[in-house]
């Protein structure tokens, strides 16, 4: 920190780390970006959860969500948050490659940390909850417990942003950068959720990929919160501001049905209703 504290900061010294064992700068790769600090709460065999930040896909630094880390862990997870690569240093898909090794890594290692490797949750914000999906969605994905994406997005071309239209370049087809485009019957159960407020990553990414992740078979719950923006989605998870989205109590709730296997083998006819209930 500097001579002032950041609000970041501020936000991370109001969540309490008591008995949480804080493990700094694991490296899941060879570049100086691909670590991951790991939060593990006392216990063995506990379940995992991943979480990627966003930023555009042009910045970010795990340290900055710590208070993520710690009221998850304060809920009995193993908490990993790993740094990635981003632009200019790397484009499309170098940050997807960054977090499909970081998942990878957490299923060979996060045993030493008190973890489940059969029990891991990938969770990401904005950029971050796009990286989650695509890693779930991808050909190479380890088996996964769930997956939870905040404000994310999913289905968002046209590229208008000169920057954006720069990192999503390249030889591949421009739908292949695209999560809705990778829908596939054998995703993990999803909990997307997003803001009606957010004007950044506007709400149709999450019902779209909510509806065809459906048509696919995959069980889903999606929320769209009335009081929430883009930002705000994600700073819900603080207990003082959960009175404008009780964010981390349904990603609790989520987490907690899939453990306990409500959504294992979930026909498509059977998510359907659930989703629409739960909007």
């Amino acid at each position: 920190m500097g001579i002032l504290p950041r609000p970041i900061d501020l936000i991370n010294m109001s969540v309490g780390l008591a008995g949480v064992k804080i493990t700094r700068g694991i490296a899941y790769g060879d570049n100086p970006r691909q670590v991951m600090d790991i939060y593990a709460p006392p216990g063995r065999d506990l379940p995992v959860i991943m979480f990627f930040y966003g930023g555009s896909w042009q910045g970010g630094a795990r340290g900055e969500y710590a208070f993520v880390a710690g009221l998850l862990a304060a809920k009995g997870f193993v908490v990993a948050v790993p740094d990635y690569r981003v632009y200019p240093e790397t484009r499309y898909p170098g940050f997807i490659e960054d977090c499909d090794a970081a998942a990878h890594w957490a299923v060979e290692n996060i045993e030493v940390f008190g973890g489940n490797p059969q029990a891991l949750f990938l969770m990401g914000h904005s950029a971050g909850a796009y990286n989650a999906v695509m890693v779930a969605l991808g050909t190479s994905a380890p088996a996964l417990a769930g997956v939870i994406g905040l404000a994310g997005p999913y289905d968002f071309l046209p590229l208008k942003d000169p920057i954006i239209k720069t990192i999503f370049s390249g030889p591949h087809e421009l739908a292949d950068t695209q999560p809705i485009n990778h829908v596939h019957g054998a995703a993990p159960p999803m909990f997307l959720a997003t803001g009606a407020r957010d004007r950044t990553v506007l709400p149709r990414n999450t019902t779209a990929l909510a509806a065809k992740l459906r048509r696919a078979g995959t069980a889903v719950e999606t929320r769209i919160y009335p009081k929430l923006g883009h930002i705000s989605m994600l700073l819900a998870v603080l207990p003082y501001l959960a009175w404008r989205g009780r964010v981390l109590r349904d990603v609790l709730a989520f987490c907690a049905a899939c453990l306990e296997g409500e959504y294992r083998d979930a026909a498509a006819e059977v998510a359907a209703p659930m989703v629409r209930r739960s909007l």
